[in-house]
């Protein structure tokens, strides 16, 4: 029977279950990578497991969030990180290597391969034909134990590029259409396949720029074929013998599919504040930018700054605009500076940043009040830049150039320029002298543990009966941003969940956190897509760690609703819509016969206040049920020692 590429790859896996759309299954995992904001609690949750030595194929840890160091934490954290990585047998990416998505496609992501990553941008690797996936840390600490990945087969929704890009519109300008399209909740459950006779004129940093920002989607990842133009990247990487050519077989299925002619797309743009708000930019513009930041993991490669180099040598930025760089990796950082584009780039006014996430988690460079930022990046959450009022636009470097020298929002084909087209070169620059390879002598290292590493929370099982107050009523489309902000202030907290457990919900409610203490326990209620955006797990960390029961919303993204399981909090949702409605904050939920209840598809909860019964749905299977009761997977793989994890 022919198979479609993502089907390969999960059937040439496969530990448990049935390749059937919906149904549980597990995939074995070959390679695991995290980056330092998600890293520390996810080592801490390796160290429960008392596993000696990584069991996959290759692990990395990266240092790229928290690279901001105005306090002892960030740097206390990368100690313990680098310590933990060479015990353990765990390559370590050093902070300044780059973003952990740019450096592990360029080092270490292999075609057919499967990655799991403790962040939502892992999909990146999937521009060469790796079944990349983002997770939360507890999962991929479990990965490196050994065990396999947990997940719904997802559906495999084909789209079919044709036609080439015409000058000035860029690969961001796929994903943008696509996001048009779908939606950001319209690859929930669904893996984004991309096939047809267009694939061969995109790049592979050009797939992997849309593969990385698949994750807007929602979707489970997104991947392209291994072909000749992977083949001629990885030699330019001195890796071709990891090259292995795989597509889909001719004649394959996709359960659902999308035709995109490349040749008919013009420069879009994500208005504020979701990157489903696309529209053209003749549409959205001209509008008054005061910051243009160029970088993230999505366009921050060689190709991607050697075109904003390109468009700005000679010029200089307009007065009104702040523009800052960000090369995704010391390679691009090298190769610029070797051919002379950064000099082009700081003569025309550039702000060269460190080989880091930075401005894209509200790490640094945030907008004045009130002001526009255009920015090459992923997410335009409302106060994700680390200013509230913000307004954050999401464009292609080719479109971010032009702003910059205008001041003005600007479709890129206005300038009249002649289009210049960088190619990759044949050769990139290697050295990987800032990536440390685990030790030869593991029993000789002590790990090094600063005081704002804490003891990780532990749930206890699930009680028979729960009833609390809601303590929070929100909307659709509640992002992981809204839940647990990022940002220089809380981030250097991820290690430390009583102190990073202040935050919760803090850019919507400021006193939440004191309500969930002063309850001692309670209930969320929320609208569709809750918790879409970043894998971080902090965000159901920080919440059962407040006394969180149950979450009960419309609809769930996928990593968030399993970061829930995996710390013993109930994912349920309304099997009538229109509950929501009728369900203020306050109200004392109570849910009975818990345990009993659980073993069904259902869960009857009671609203006390209100005086009326409505009924959930969990849709969790056995496994994930028995993690539930087990109050989280920590305790349920403790439970199961020597028998499943």
């Amino acid at each position: 029977m022919a198979k479609n590429l993502t089907q390969k790859i999960i059937s040439n896996h496969l530990v448990e279950g049935e390749m059937i759309p919906g149904q549980e299954i597990a995939i074995r995992i070959d390679q695991t990578l995290t980056q330092d904001a998600t890293g520390t609690m996810a080592y801490l949750q390796f160290e429960a497991l008392n596993i000696s030595r990584v069991q996959t194929e290759l692990s990395v840890s990266y240092v790229d969030h928290n690279t901001l160091q105005n306090g002892f934490e960030n740097a206390d954290d990368h100690r313990f990180l680098q310590t933990i990585a060479a015990k353990h047998g765990i390559y370590f990416s050093r902070p300044g290597n780059g973003i952990c998505h740019q450096v592990h496609v360029e080092r270490f992501a292999k075609p057919g391969k499967t990655l799991l990553g403790s962040d939502s941008h892992t999909p990146m690797s999937g521009g060469m034909g790796c079944l990349a996936i983002g997770a939360g840390g507890l999962d991929v600490a479990v990965a490196m134990a050994g065990g396999p990945y947990y997940l719904k087969m997802p559906k495999v929704l084909g789209i079919h590029l044709t036609g080439k890009l015409q000058p000035w519109v860029a690969p961001k300008d796929v994903i943008l259409e696509v996001l048009r399209n779908l939606t950001v909740k319209g690859g929930v459950g669904k893996v984004i396949e991309y096939y047809g006779e267009g694939v061969a004129s995109l790049s592979l940093t050009d797939r992997a720029t849309i593969t990385n920002m698949g994750a807007e989607l929602g979707a489970t990842t997104s991947i392209f074929p291994s072909d000749e133009m992977t083949k001629q990247y990885l030699k330019a990487q001195g890796r071709e013998g990891d090259w292995t050519p795989l597509g889909a077989d001719e004649g394959c299925e996709y359960d659902e599919h999308l035709s995109i002619d490349l040749s008919e797309l013009e420069p879009l743009v994500a208005r504020p504040h979701s990157p489903d708000n696309v529209v053209k930019v003749h549409e959205a513009g001209p509008i008054p930018v005061s910051q243009v930041a160029v970088g993230s993991c999505t366009n921050s490669s060689f190709s991607d700054l050697m075109t904003v180099a390109t468009l700005l040598k000679g010029k200089t930025v307009h007065p009104n605009v702040s523009l800052s760089i960000s090369p995704g990796s010391k390679q691009v950082f090298t190769m610029i500076a070797q051919n002379g584009a950064l000099a082009d780039l700081i003569a025309a006014g550039g702000r060269i940043l460190e080989s880091a996430c930075g401005p894209c988690i509200g790490m640094g460079m945030s907008p004045s009040s009130g002001s526009n930022s255009v920015r090459s990046f992923n997410r335009n959450f409302e106060g994700r830049s680390g200013t509230k009022d913000a307004n954050v636009y999401l464009v292609s470097p080719e479109t971010a150039a032009a702003t910059a020298l205008t001041g003005k929002l600007t479709d890129p084909r206005d300038l009249g320029l002649t289009y210049e087209k960088v190619s990759l070169p044949e050769q990139f620059t290697l050295d990987d002298n800032m990536v440390i390879e685990p030790a030869k002598n593991p029993e000789e290292v002590e790990i090094v543990r600063g005081p704002n590493i804490k003891p990780l929370p532990i749930n206890t099982k699930l009680a028979d009966v729960v009833n609390a107050n809601v303590l929070l009523k929100v909307g659709d489309n509640i992002t992981t941003d809204h839940i647990m902000p990022a940002g220089a202030k809380v981030l250097p907290l991820r290690s430390n969940i009583p102190a990073i457990s202040e935050y919760v919900y803090a850019v919507i409610d400021q006193e939440f956190p004191k309500r969930c203490k002063e309850a001692g326990k309670g209930f969320i209620v929320g609208g569709a897509n809750y918790g879409q955006g970043s894998s971080r797990e902090h965000a159901a960390l920080a919440p059962m760690y407040l006394g969180i029961k149950a979450v009960i919303v419309k609809s769930f993204a996928r990593i968030h609703r399993q970061n829930l399981i995996n710390v013993g909090i109930l994912p349920l949702v309304f099997r009538d819509e229109s509950v929501y409605e009728q369900i203020a904050q306050g109200d004392e939920l109570l849910i009975e016969n818990t345990v009993n209840q659980l073993a069904g598809d259902e869960i009857i909860v009671r609203n006390v206040t209100k005086d009326t019964v409505f009924t959930t749905v969990h849709d969790l299977s056995d496994r994930q049920k028995e993690i539930i009761k087990a109050g989280g997977l920590l305790n349920f793989t403790k439970m199961n020692s020597g028998v499943t994890i």
